[in-house]
């Protein structure tokens, strides 16, 4: 790879529900258990451990201490429990409650991963399960949100959308502490899942049937639109999506005899996945400048990527094409090159996951996927809850009955309150579907940078 980016990150740090430990391994040494067989964060080389100041200005240690008296209170209802519950109950599995219960009300990102749960999306981060094929958020009452539909795939073939809210699997309803909750839908291929599903303008939830099947995710297809114009859709970042980049555009270039006049990478509902491949996609299309950094409380959480030279386009005009399910890498690559005047965005707000997830690995095989730090797009804002504000807004064609729901981050319960989550903002939250956008996108790239005008649903620019 000319980019060996991967490298770069001390610990494994993953935006969206791919996880991080699918990355290529941290150039230092794995953090190292502690007694209670939590994994601790590796002091940076050549530093003391550190001490960050809390809100007062005043110094504290990194390592809090033990709330002996939340303990205690703990120890108390415990017992209680033991005692006098209805039923008896099972010790281990009043400890897993317990440990999902510390992340369950932090955000909608930070969950407890069973060994099984940890596996299948180790598995999905490579590019190869058996299940539906779809991104999903966990929500504070069980349900299960999509982010989006893969392409291809069981899922998407079936008609579920972006946006849709499972309430069921088989005809059994969610608990609201049941931490991960979408095993059900992997299973063998060939057998059948019945989904429960409540959709935006639909005024009764319904019923879809999917078949499962081994879901091969091609993270990266292409196409030539026209002559010299390319098209590249990247619906997912996994491990080897920034190789399989590099190839695609080097097919494209070659179709075009050598070199693109123009490029549309098309990140429609595209739910994220690892940063580093969203990090070397964006040093393969610029020749210098920021790319993405990290901020946390703990300064491993902190972290800055900037671009190397070397624009495998050449400096070829491109257009990236968004909507309201691209987000976290997504909305990382989108960022970096719309702030370094590479790309122009075009499309609807992004989704607005903002937030860094580091997946903590635990000695029993579960793991911890919690949120460590906010990214910040190299003009230095966050996005989160805000999302990516194209710069030329594509409407989607409106059907008969057909109501598109407002969808962001800043409409999930409990997630991180974002700086400008309340700013204004273009047609957010709408889903794009079919070829209109990538007409629009196509005729956007032949255009001269102009101020952001409007497009409607056939594509056509009003200024």
């Amino acid at each position: 790879m000319r980019h060996p980016l991967r490298s770069l990150l001390p610990l494994a740090l993953a935006l969206g529900a791919v996880p991080a430990w699918a990355q290529d391994p941290p150039a230092k040494p794995a953090p190292p258990a502690s007694e209670t067989g939590q994994p601790q964060a590796p002091t940076p080389a050549g530093e003391a451990p550190s001490k960050k100041k809390n809100a007062a200005g005043k110094g504290e240690d990194s390592e809090s201490k033990v709330p002996i008296e939340e303990i205690r209170r703990y120890v108390a209802v415990y017992n209680a429990v033991k005692q006098a519950y209805v039923e008896p109950v099972d010790d281990a599995k009043l400890m897993h409650s317990a440990i999902r219960g510390l992340l369950f009300d932090l955000d909608p990102h930070s969950v407890y991963l069973d060994k099984v749960a940890a596996e299948d999306f180790d598995e999905q981060s490579r590019g190869a399960y058996d299940g539906i094929g779809v991104e999903l958020q966990r929500q504070p009452d069980g349900s299960l949100r999509v982010i989006s539909p893969i392409d291809d795939t069981p899922a998407a073939r079936a008609g579920i959308k972006a946006g849709d809210v499972i309430t069921a699997i088989d005809g059994k309803p969610f608990k609201v502490d049941e931490g991960d909750n979408s095993g059900p839908l992997r299973g063998a291929p060939g057998s059948k899942v019945v989904l429960t599903i409540v959709r935006e303008g639909r005024d009764k939830p319904f019923d879809l049937t999917v078949v499962r099947e081994t879901i091969r995710v091609a993270s990266v297809k292409s196409r030539m639109l026209e002559p010299g114009y390319g098209y590249l859709r990247v619906a997912a970042f996994q491990a080897d999506t920034a190789a399989d980049f590099e190839t695609q555009l080097e097919k494209l270039k070659a179709q075009a005899g050598g070199k693109l006049r123009g490029l549309v990478i098309d990140l429609r509902s595209n739910p994220g996945g690892l940063l580093t491949s969203a990090v070397q996609i964006a040093d393969d299309l610029l020749e210098k400048g920021k790319i993405v950094s990290t901020r946390g409380r703990i300064a491993i959480s902190d972290a800055e990527f900037g671009a190397t030279p070397g624009d495998r386009l050449d400096g070829a005009p491109l257009v990236v094409l968004v909507d309201a399910g691209s987000a976290s890498a997504s909305e990382v690559l989108a960022g970096a090159l719309r702030d370094n005047g590479r790309a122009r965005v075009i499309g609807s707000r992004t989704f607005g996951k903002g937030s860094v997830q580091t997946v903590l690995p635990l000695d029993n095989g579960d793991s911890v996927k919690l949120t460590t730090a906010r990214y910040y797009t190299p003009s230095g804002k966050s996005i989160q809850a805000l999302g990516i504000v194209p710069d030329v807004v594509v409407r989607a064609a409106k059907r008969d009955g057909d109501e598109r729901p407002s969808y962001t981050e800043a409409t999930l319960p409990g997630h991180l309150h974002g700086d400008e989550e309340d700013a204004p903002g273009s047609n957010a939250g709408e889903v794009l579907e079919g070829e209109a956008p990538i007409a629009a996108a196509l005729a956007e790239l032949k255009k001269p940078a102009a101020p952001k005008p409007v497009a409607d649903a056939g594509g056509t620019a009003r200024r």
